[in-house]
């Protein structure tokens, strides 16, 4: 193939993507955002198979077929409370492969070349390796965190920003001693800048708490997307820069649209240690009586009620109570209750999260409503339903000035009539707060498995709805 139709093949490839990422901004076209990705993918991999410049066919060959084979294994057998650390762990994938296409760029360097453009190509070398070595050793902790090797409670090292600071320090003296070494004699440089670049990636990820991974999962894919644009600089790839810079700047505007919404710093996030609140003190104990319920209760309940609002979180995933939660809407809205369902930036453990899954479930999405959306009506709800959610529930957000969480907007569930909490337990959620929404007065904890406790509502509902006398027609 020309480099000529490669070329146009690229354009049609980046078309593709800037297509999905338009169709990926709501629920309805996500489908086919997806499918534009798609195509946008396969066009762009035969094209670069098929350029003038790529001979190794046997190689490339042996390279994809086991990627084909293990991708493929993998994502059909991820779970979607898995999704997350998925998400996290491919993010490594990319920062590593920026690291290695750096190394191997300026092991093998360009003998065409010369003066300025040297120059240039050695510093696209370098920062690209700094990003990509940053992103994988980030990315694996998040994986860490995500599926609890790691303790979600952010690392709070002495003087942890001046240990970032001089980490930086160094990265800077290297590179400038990078820039001086002629030939491939500035390698021993470029390790020791992988080594930092490594290190500061772990601190800063760790340095972020349960409460803010969602805003991490999101900074990690924008710099995931930096490697690649990197990459491309390296390659002197069109398609890596475009869409490297595509995925970049998306992740970048997600996190600070999530910051936000959480009402955090965006800086103070991505740099890490804002995963206690604004560094406050830890999570107070809370006393009181907890009212436990059952299910016959929950039943009388959602039958005396006009309005129920539904609050998932990532108990519900866990559980994989989504599709009872489905069914249980369609029976109380034939049964013309006004239902609808609250969903947090944050709840779950990756944005859209809860989203995703109430989609699959074919919950209709124009009763999935946002924060913002669906805060002022708690008021005047009769029931709502918390199935697995915690943190973004927990009112000492608005309450409690000294909670670790103290600023960040929630669901202003205990506003409502009857509140009934789906838990297996007492315990604190993932940013390991205590929450006293357990202890309000019109607060009712249904103990247990929530899919448990949802195919059992569902089975009651069922049973009410076939008992009910048929209407006769003259």
């Amino acid at each position: 193939m020309s480099n000529n139709l490669v070329a146009v093949a690229y354009l049609v490839a980046i078309v593709l993507f800037i297509l999905s990422l338009g169709g990926l901004s709501n629920q309805e076209s996500a489908k086919r955002g997806n499918v534009y990705g798609i195509i946008g993918m396969v066009i762009a991999l035969v094209a670069t198979a098929l350029s003038s410049q790529l001979t190794a066919y046997g190689l490339l060959v042996a390279a994809i077929l086991p990627a084909v084979a293990i991708g493929g294994l993998v994502a059909s057998r991820v779970e979607m409370t898995e999704m997350p650390e998925l998400v996290a762990i491919l993010h490594s994938f990319v920062g590593l492969a920026a690291v290695l296409v750096g190394l191997a760029s300026y092991l093998g360097p360009d003998p065409t070349l010369v003066g300025a453009e040297e120059t240039i190509h050695k510093l696209e070398i370098y920062i690209g390796i700094f990003i990509g070595a940053l992103t994988f050793t980030g990315s694996v902790v998040a994986f860490g965190k995500l599926r609890t090797i790691i303790s979600s409670k952010p690392l709070m090292l002495p003087a942890r920003h001046l240990l970032n600071v001089a980490m930086l320090v160094g990265t800077v003296i290297l590179g400038v001693g990078f820039m001086a070494a002629e030939g491939t004699d500035g390698f021993n440089y470029v390790l020791g800048m992988v080594a930092i670049a490594s290190l500061l990636g772990i601190h800063l990820v760790a340095a972020i708490g349960g409460a803010d991974m969602p805003v991490v999962i999101s900074m990690l894919n924008s710099y995931s997307g930096w490697a690649a644009a990197a990459a491309g600089f390296m390659l002197s790839n069109d398609l890596l820069i475009v869409t490297g810079a595509l995925v970049g700047s998306s992740g970048a505007i997600l996190s600070y649209i999530m910051c936000e919404a959480m009402n955090r710093s965006f800086f103070s996030v991505i740099l890490g240690g804002f995963g206690q609140g604004s560094g406050k003190g830890s999570s107070k104990a809370v006393e009181g009586t907890v009212t436990e319920t059952d299910v016959n209760e929950t039943i009388d309940l959602l039958a005396d009620a006009q309005s129920v609002i539904i609050t998932p979180g990532y108990g519900m995933a866990v559980a994989q109570a989504q599709h009872a939660v489905s069914d249980i809407t369609r029976l109380l809205t034939q049964r013309g209750v006004n239902v609808r369902f609250g969903i947090h930036p944050v709840a779950g453990r990756l944005p859209g999260h809860m989203n995703v899954l109430l989609a699959e479930a074919n919950v209709p999405y124009d009763i999935v409503l946002e924060m913002d959306e669906i805060n002022e009506d708690f008021s005047e709800t009769d029931v709502v339903l918390v199935i697995g959610a915690n943190d973004t529930v927990n009112p000492s957000a608005m309450e409690d000035p000294e909670s670790p969480i103290a600023g960040m907007p929630v669901l202003e569930v205990w506003k409502a009539r009857n509140v009934v909490v789906m838990k297996r337990g007492m315990s604190a959620g993932y940013a390991g707060v205590a929450n006293p929404l357990f202890f309000k007065e019109n607060t009712q904890m249904l103990f247990g498995d929530a899919k448990a406790n949802t195919n059992a509502i569902l089975g009651r509902l069922q049973e009410s709805a076939t008992e009910q006398p048929k209407l006769v027609t003259a």
